[in-house]
């Protein structure tokens, strides 16, 4: 029997996806050879990138001014991309800080450009709203993370437009086709993979033509968006297994009716665990309410002594990874697409059967 996998990542898969992949591992459709086993430059590999980068597009609703890429590194690899790409150097970009992603990638930018804070929260139990940005004047960016996946904090929402021509860019990791994003209002978008599109190893950029020739003449080839879209996100060998599955995953997205089905499924699945929190004393959570992620559940107990308890204890009863991140302690529950309601019910059950033995 499979558990409930409650990872913020590497996160749970669909199942059907793993099953087909399963199959297909020895012989893609005839082919006589695994995914994994064959060139980025065959027909049979670029029938499958053009299918994945065609279906992420119906998906989102992608504009056709804006490239889609698959590349390595993760989003923590576009940290640094960012700004080697988006601002000359001695130049500003804006960063808003609703969680500690936000703020691991403005240190990171730092490296390479004068980071102004244009709004941080404090404690991170909300988002700046917008009306609270502090903006440069002459920013190259302004870099927000709509849902920090530590912290389990959202924007629940697209910001509004802002001043100018100065590009919008999100951190949309943990939350990329769990619900409508309005690309449009973005000048990049940036997600790692492994929460709810497949497997880690596989970072998607979806970035503005016009902004692909911003590039500094320093930046090393693999991190030039530019030389990525001419080589069709091929300049080099990509990690084409989790590319595959990746558009395994868009397909079974497809067919459950896309990211606005999902969505619906999604806000069921949050509501469920947040109602359980709310109506309990045993169980706590401080974000704003109207901040809270749906992706990302964190909670504390009225005796934090009992975290690693309920952890343990939960493993045990098939209901995995529900440890808080390292750095903030107590629990969290990623719900991310492939996160089945009966995994949420199950949980629930698990709550309150260990609240009536420990409370």
């Amino acid at each position: 029997m499979r558990a409930y996998n409650f990872s913020a990542g590497p996160a749970v898969v669909p199942e059907s996806v793993l099953a087909q992949a399963a199959e297909e591992m020895m012989d893609w459709h005839g082919h006589g050879m695994s995914v994994m086993e064959m060139s980025h430059r065959s027909p049979e590999f670029l029938q499958i990138a053009e299918e994945t980068a065609a279906d992420l597009r119906e998906l989102m609703h992608i504009p056709d001014n804006y490239k889609v890429l698959f590349l390595q590194g993760g989003a923590t690899g576009q940290f640094a991309a960012i700004p080697m790409n988006l601002a000359r150097r001695g130049g500003t970009a804006d960063y808003v800080i609703n969680g500690i992603w936000g703020k691991k990638a403005a240190a990171e930018a730092e490296k390479f450009v004068t980071v102004n804070t244009a709004a941080q929260a404090d404690p991170f139990t909300y988002a700046p709203n917008q009306t609270e940005w502090q903006l440069s004047d002459k920013a190259a960016y302004v870099h927000v993370t709509p849902n920090e996946t530590i912290n389990g904090v959202a924007f629940n929402g697209d910001p509004g437009p802002l001043p100018g021509d100065v590009p919008l860019v999100g951190d949309v990791s943990s939350m990329i086709l769990s619900e409508p994003i309005n690309v449009s209002r973005y000048g990049v978008l940036y997600a790692g993979a492994q929460k709810n599109m497949g497997p880690a190893g596989l970072a998607v950029v979806i970035v503005r033509d016009d902004l692909l020739d911003r590039a500094r003449q320093d930046v090393p080839l693999i991190w030039n968006w530019s030389e990525k879209s001419v080589a069709g996100s091929m300049l080099n060998t990509p990690p084409t297994y989790s590319w595959y599955l990746a558009g395994l995953t868009y397909k079974w997205l497809k067919n459950l009716g896309g990211v606005e089905a999902i969505a619906k499924t999604n806000r069921l699945k949050a509501k469920k665990l947040y109602d359980a929190i709310d109506t309990s004393d045993f169980y706590q959570n401080n974000i704003n309410p109207a901040y809270r992620s749906k992706m990302n559940v964190v909670f504390t107990m009225a005796k934090p002594e009992l975290d690693e308890t309920f952890a343990t204890e939960a493993h045990a009863q098939g209901l995995k990874n529900l440890g808080g991140h390292r750095s903030i302690g107590g629990l969290r529950a990623s719900l991310y697409n492939a996160m089945p309601e009966a995994g949420v019910d199950a949980l629930i059950t698990f709550m309150k059967e260990f609240e009536k033995k420990h409370g």
